[in-house]
């Protein structure tokens, strides 16, 4: 049986998720599970540890601290510390799996700890182009809260007497409360490859 012994860090307790702080022992990087599934499928055995929030659909890594700081991936977020503020991930206890909404993944083990940035950056960049498809060209209204976002994600296609169709857009906090469209979402992303193909 695996144990936490020899590990650098384990989590402090064996009852719930504890809230703990990013930056102290490691940073995280945070992934849409749809996405984190493809990227855990390009690593295979390379991934560390790995937690699944399945209440908010997010994957996270955990990862050296101050390894990522440079990173712009789409729908990808850094969790590190921040000069006036502290930012919490919320750990489950080791011995957590599937049956929970928040579990590991990965489980957290001798050999499964921090996972390395480089390998992790190239296995999400490629995640994100495969399962979210092109990014759009610039910024777009949100149809739920009308307000602009630089990461907008094509939620249906709103068919009108012309030929052209138009993509409606939500911002990534909307899009989890839309209903899902995969017919429109494949079209829409259809259309932005024809699009960026045409430049």
């Amino acid at each position: 049986m695996t144990t936490t012994r020899t590990l650098p860090w384990a989590p402090p307790n064996t009852e719930d998720i504890e809230p703990l702080p990013v930056g102290e022992w490691w940073d995280a990087i945070s992934a849409p599970t749809p996405v984190a599934d493809r990227a855990l499928e390009l690593l295979g055995g390379r991934s560390g540890a790995v937690i699944q929030d399945d209440t908010y659909g997010k994957t996270y890594w955990l990862i050296g601290i101050d390894t990522a700081r440079s990173w712009c991936i789409r729908r990808i977020r850094l969790l590190t510390a921040l000069a006036d503020e502290t930012t919490l991930l919320g750990v489950p206890p080791v011995s957590w799996g599937p049956e929970h909404r928040t579990h590991w993944r990965i489980p957290l083990g001798p050999n499964r700890y921090l996972t390395g940035t480089d390998q992790l950056a190239r296995a999400l960049r490629q995640a994100v182009d495969e399962v979210l498809g092109p990014a759009p060209d610039g910024r777009q209204l949100c149809h739920r809260c009308q307000l602009p976002t630089d990461e907008p994600i094509p939620i249906a296609i709103e068919h009108t007497g012309s030929v052209a169709a138009t993509t409606i857009y939500a911002c990534p906090t909307h899009a989890r409360h839309h209903p899902r469209d995969t017919v429109a979402q494949a079209a829409a992303m259809r259309r932005a490859l024809d699009q960026g193909r045409a430049r």
